[in-house]
């Protein structure tokens, strides 16, 4: 699948899970993702997804993530985190990630092409 932001377009590898194929249902999607803490932008989705939360401990940048079952999550910087998500894909080739997601919010297109 797709993430265009702006005119910047990253490939995200989903995973092989009943909440990522879940999610895949919802696309094409397009979410106007808050800034949250200089390290992700988040967005509520439009219904609630199966969940399958654990502690990854570190986030990385380019990890998509669930947190709770309706808050999709994009981080753009690896750090260490106790909170619960449960994975749902990541960017195949983060680079450049952070600039395009900028430090307030943005708009996101999730696609399937």
């Amino acid at each position: 699948m797709w993430m265009t932001v702006g005119e910047r377009r990253f490939a995200i590898t989903l995973g092989d899970n009943k909440p990522a194929r879940a999610f895949a249902a919802l696309l094409p999607l397009t979410l106007d993702m808050t800034e949250l803490n200089g390290n992700e932008k988040y967005a509520q989705l439009p219904k609630a997804l199966p969940t399958n939360a654990s502690r990854p401990g570190t986030l990385h940048n380019g990890d998509l993530m669930l947190y709770g079952s309706d808050t999709l999550v994009v981080f753009y910087l690896t750090f260490s985190s106790s909170y619960a998500y449960t994975r749902l894909g990541r960017v195949d080739d983060p680079t450049g990630l952070a600039e395009s997601l900028g430090r307030r919010g943005v708009r996101i297109v999730f696609s399937k092409d």
